[in-house]
């Protein structure tokens, strides 16, 4: 689908909700663990843009960056759609309604190399909850800086999961108009002891305009979209030295 048939497409799906220019009724986005949202004045913010990524082969994928994407949008305006944007159709709604993002929310639009337009059009209408976009390769400045106010002006929350087919590109953690970056890692849930099917990611933190950059073992995203504490400390997780110094430039960033 071309740039133009996308944003027609969209303009008839989300047309009829009308533009009240009114902002989200839910300000910011929490984690719904107080680790974590202890760390912000009141949680992520709305009409604002956020980058999320993988680690290692879930680069490629984002199969993990969209858990956690779909669980915080999960308990976001749960009476207004999702907008998700994709450059090709691999996405897996029902993976997203196992951590409460329920397909009935979901608008799909297939973007194809547009994703960026679609996502700057769907800002424009503050009848939706969130517009989600998967990026892959390099997002500018410039492209960012248009996300962002768009954002701003709706008060629509954007989420960029970035994609790559390269786990170490540096396109993902170039500068960007983003309000925060954070990367989602799985680790082997039986070093922290807990039964088979709910995964333990390593969440970090790596650029925000509000907080410093941290990270956290948590357990992933449950049914609600919450995710939660350890039920007991689990040993320091090693991470490659050039995962390391790829990120240091981005983790002294915090603005």
């Amino acid at each position: 689908m071309g740039s133009a048939e996308a944003i027609e497409t969209l303009r008839a799906r989300i047309g009829r909700m009308g533009r009240s220019g009114a902002a989200a009724a839910t300000r910011h986005l929490r984690f719904g663990l107080d680790a974590i949202d202890a760390r912000f004045e009141a949680g992520l913010p709305c009409g604002a843009l956020h980058e999320v990524l993988g680690h290692g082969p879930d680069t490629e994928h984002g199969t993990h960056p969209s858990l956690l994407i779909a669980g915080l949008l999960a308990r976001h305006d749960p009476d207004r759609p999702v907008l998700w944007a994709m450059q090709r159709g691999d996405l897996f709604p029902p993976g997203l309604a196992a951590v409460g993002l329920h397909p009935r929310r979901l608008i799909l639009v297939e973007g194809g190399r547009d994703v960026l337009a679609v996502m700057e059009e769907a800002l424009r209408h503050s009848g939706l909850a969130a517009v989600v976009g998967e990026v892959e390769g390099r997002l500018g400045l410039t492209a960012s800086r248009r996300l962002q106010l768009a954002a701003e002006a709706s008060g629509v929350v954007a989420f960029a999961l970035r994609r790559s087919q390269r786990f170490d590109d540096p396109a993902l953690l170039a500068p960007s108009a983003a309000a925060s970056r954070w990367r989602v890692a799985a680790l082997p849930s039986a070093e922290a002891g807990l039964l088979p099917g709910r995964p333990l990611w390593r969440l970090e933190l790596l650029r925000c305009r509000e907080a410093s950059p941290f990270h956290w073992i948590v357990q992933a995203c449950d049914d609600q979209g919450r995710v939660a504490a350890l039920p007991r400390p689990v040993p320091p997780v090693r991470v490659p030295l050039a995962a390391v110094l790829a990120d240091r430039p981005a983790a002294s960033r915090c603005g």
